[in-house]
């Protein structure tokens, strides 16, 4: 029998245990095939803080999705055993001293055969997840859907922040950079070399306007195609979106993704061999109406959704 989250028709949506969809809580990853773990930190942040608030906003806004996938007739629920572990005991103080115990927590999950589904917290949390899923998957595809390309060597000095996550990964041979996939970068940099070097690397990057006013569908299938069956790792920070649709993040850019356009290339993903999916940047503070959340809470469910071992009806 596998976990279903408790129905708004035997208890009020604003009402129960708040985990992610109002499934159960549990204490392991054992016997499950989806672990939501949330991660409630933002000393890793560079510009406004907030995400420390992000797994708790995120489950909140979660209370509102049914389990069945009417748009595309998803069951994740029907094929899979789902349950929300809590949140990684961090240490608010110290980045380092978090980056080793979100590392330590993951690699005991991982132990089991689960796939973690993480509710950030801000994008340095990344790099611990990478270490962890390397051990076991070896370097997996990546798909990082994000406003920021985060290949920086260091920032103020530091050399693991939210801002230079895929660099240590690169360096640390924990991703595959021809099959890195970098979906939406805008704004600003400091110089050209802030994006051409991880081309370099192999990195594969899709300026948003690249993708403006355009089905996001023939891109997935082109990155699915190029990634295989390799194990693959899918990383989302908000900010992708445009602040129209998600201004409750930390670097808000302008001329970012719709929701739908989000929505239509996660879905093209399905098929691919998804090791772990994070959902990171989500601000709260900035965003009193939880739009944010509620955007990010529905991605989420649509990873789910994709996930190797959903049934379809």
């Amino acid at each position: 029998m596998y976990n279903q989250p408790v129905s708004g028709n035997d208890l009020p949506r604003f009402a129960g245990l708040q985990t992610f969809m109002r499934l159960p809580d549990a204490a392991t990853a054992e016997g499950l095939d989806v672990a939501f773990i949330g991660i409630p930190m933002d000393i890793g942040t560079s510009w406004r803080s907030g995400t420390r608030f992000g797994p708790k906003q995120l489950r909140q806004e979660s209370a509102m999705i049914r389990p069945y996938h009417i748009q595309t007739g998803a069951a994740p629920f029907e094929g899979l055993q789902c349950a929300d572990l809590g949140d990684v005991p961090i240490n608010t103080f110290s980045l380092p001293e978090t980056i080793r115990l979100i590392t330590e927590y993951y690699d005991e999950i991982l132990t089991h055969s689960v796939i973690p589904m993480t509710l950030g917290g801000d994008h340095t949390l990344t790099l611990p997840i990478l270490r962890s899923i390397a051990k076991k998957h070896g370097p997996v595809a990546l798909v990082h859907v994000d406003a920021h390309a985060d290949v920086s060597d260091e920032m103020f000095g530091v050399k693991e922040a939210h801002g230079t996550v895929f660099r240590r990964a690169y360096e640390e041979n924990l991703i595959t950079p021809e099959k890195v996939f970098q979906i939406g970068l805008r704004g600003t940099g400091y110089s050209a070399e802030d994006f051409t070097e991880a081309q370099g690397w192999g990195f594969n990057m899709t300026l948003a306007p690249e993708i403006w006013h355009t089905s996001l569908a023939p891109l997935a299938a082109e990155i699915k195609e190029k990634i295989g069956d390799q194990p693959c790792y899918i990383t989302y920070d908000i900010d992708s979106l445009d602040p129209a649709f998600a201004p409750g993040t930390g670097t808000p850019e302008i001329g970012g993704l719709t929701t739908w356009q989000a929505m239509e290339f996660l879905r093209g993903l399905r098929g691919l061999n998804i090791v772990g999916c994070d959902m990171v940047e989500v601000s709260p503070p900035y965003d009193p109406s939880g739009n944010t959340a509620l955007a990010g809470a529905n991605l989420i469910f649509e990873m789910l959704s994709i996930l190797p071992g959903v049934p379809y009806r």
